[in-house]
């Protein structure tokens, strides 16, 4: 239960808070998010997680005491059939509040008050999972990585012997027909000796 809150009440009195409070819930679970002013929307966030609890835990009892405060059948369904499911993994914080600017008329403080999305937070649960399951792929990668960076590092040296090994082939190449060309002087000059 909430801590019950010290200085003026919201409205005339206690059974006028009240009310407005569960209007407020009621106008909340219909739409998602409302606005209103700050202290309004600080005095109904913890009105409204204790109906969210309530409606999580979805027996007969939790929905005659979500009743008495939300007078609206048609909206408590929704908040036991839609709302609470989608919070099943949480165990809190089902709304939030956003400062805006002043009001017009009076500069009173305005506030959004809106239900969290559960359908968002799956997205970032899967999305961090996805991040640490990535993470954890390029860990196993990274020393998989090194050996094959390790294995050209060795095999380099072996091309570069290779190339070095062309490089007399070519010279030789370049040598045999000079060695060709001395044998077939060779082979003359016997020639120009029987002469």
């Amino acid at each position: 239960m909430p801590t019950p809150t010290k200085g003026p009440r919201l409205g005339g009195g206690a059974a006028h808070e009240r009310l407005m409070l569960g209007n407020l819930a009621t106008a909340l679970f219909e739409h998602r998010r409302i606005t209103t002013t700050e202290a309004k929307a600080k005095r109904l966030r913890p009105v409204a997680e204790r109906l969210v609890t309530f409606a999580k835990r979805g027996d007969l009892a939790s929905r005659r005491r979500v009743l008495s405060v939300v007078k609206d059948k048609s909206v408590v369904h929704e908040l036991f059939t839609e709302i609470a499911p989608g919070y099943a993994n949480r165990n809190g914080g089902y709304t939030r509040i956003v400062k805006i600017g002043p009001r017009k008329g009076d500069n009173a403080p305005m506030a959004i008050i809106e239900l969290v999305e559960p359908l968002a937070e799956q997205v970032v649960a899967e999305a961090t999972a996805a991040t640490k399951r990535s993470a954890k792929d390029a860990e196993k990668a990274a020393p998989a990585a090194a050996v094959t960076q390790e294995a050209p590092a060795k095999a380099a040296p072996a091309e570069v012997a290779p190339a070095a090994e062309e490089v007399p082939a070519a010279e030789a190449a370049q040598e045999a027909p000079v060695a060709e060309d001395a044998a077939q002087d060779k082979a003359q000059e016997p020639d120009d000796a029987d002469r």
